[in-house]
């Protein structure tokens, strides 16, 4: 969530740097962005428009070891990522203090894979894991398989809510010997990334062009296109003097892996309607070498938040069930350890 609110405002700011047709167009996009930040609920939804068949294309020519299989893009096809958070307060003022929940929801063709929410003082969580192990490609432990030391996990894996104390999963983390960047972004303190949002800024307002289209029924869109490569080299170039303020293990790519990078036009195309950010999209076809023609957009759709409070019923476990984990990591490291 803070990426694509990063992107967007990157993009605004940075377009007050070239033609005045930019600097029309980010204001858009800028005063969007503000708009979102007065609302006391937000959604997202991520997906990838395009069905199986688009997915497996973009492939191309690969090496038959190395293409995608389609149960694969199956699942590419029907995945989604849903993302809620509400606050007392207009969320652009909010401290962690001023949420009233937040959640994080995993979807496939069967439904919901996984989900957590962070409710007061707990962290919830429930999880299919015949549904996860089908979209994975392989079968995931049941229940059933669970040795007695384990017992507690069983109603995770029976799919039931279960709960955990926050405060105790952060305690847990800290007694693991978790490193200072373990956190990832968020560790990283306010000077730091004002540092990186006016460096990365720089960069996007001499490398990329804005403008816009006008639609139907108060719907405009505004479009930003640069170069994939010359932006990321231009980006990392300002970012390297910063490497040693950066969270441990946060490694910045090296000249081999730069130029590796696809040199291609990518353009980013920001739906507002009646003043208001609703969509993100970016066709990653753009950067691939699959056939002519071939569409893979990533869309960002923004909404208000939907259901985030505290599920009735849940079971709650000690934080020694998921030993050094904290909240961020549960809802991460067991939505099937990244492999999604």
């Amino acid at each position: 969530m803070t990426a694509a609110g990063c992107t967007v405002a990157l993009l605004a700011t940075a377009a007050a740097c070239g033609t005045v047709e930019n600097l029309t167009a980010g204001q858009k996009v800028d005063h969007a962005v503000d708009r979102l930040g007065e609302q006391k609920s937000l959604s997202f939804r991520l997906d990838l428009d395009a069905d199986a068949a688009a997915i497996s294309a973009l492939g191309g020519d690969a090496d038959p070891d190395e293409a995608l299989p389609p149960e694969a893009a199956k699942a590419l096809s029907a995945l989604h990522v849903d993302v809620s958070v509400k606050s007392r307060k207009p969320l652009a003022d909010s401290g962690e203090k001023d949420l009233l929940g937040t959640s994080l929801k995993v979807s496939g063709a069967d439904g919901v894979l996984a989900e957590f929410r962070v409710v007061g003082d707990f962290t919830y969580y429930r999880a299919d894991m015949k549904a996860l192990g089908r979209t994975m490609g392989f079968p995931l432990p049941s229940a059933d398989d669970l040795p007695p030391s384990e017992k507690e996990m069983k109603k995770v894996f029976e799919g039931d809510w279960v709960k955990i104390d926050t405060k105790a999963l952060e305690d847990a983390q800290k007694s693991s010997g978790g490193s200072k960047g373990a956190g990832g972004a968020g560790d990283i303190d306010a000077k730091t990334q004002q540092k990186i949002l006016d460096a990365v800024g720089t960069v996007i307002g001499r490398k990329v062009t804005f403008r816009t289209k006008e639609g139907a029924d108060g719907v405009e869109h505004v479009v930003a296109t640069g170069n994939f490569r010359d932006l990321v080299t231009g980006v990392i170039a300002k970012l390297r003097p910063l490497q040693g303020d950066l969270p441990t293990g946060m490694e910045l790519p090296t000249a081999k892996d730069l130029k590796e990078a696809p040199d291609k036009k990518v353009s980013v195309d920001f739906t507002l309607k009646n003043g208001d950010l609703r969509q993100i999209r970016v066709d990653l076809a753009a950067l691939a070498d699959g056939p002519k023609g071939s569409k893979l957009p990533l869309v960002l759709k923004l909404a208000e938040a939907g259901d985030v409070s505290a599920p009735k019923g849940a079971t709650e476990l000690p934080a020694g069930t998921f030993p050094g984990v904290g909240a961020g990591a549960l809802g991460g490291g067991m939505l099937g350890g990244g492999e999604l």
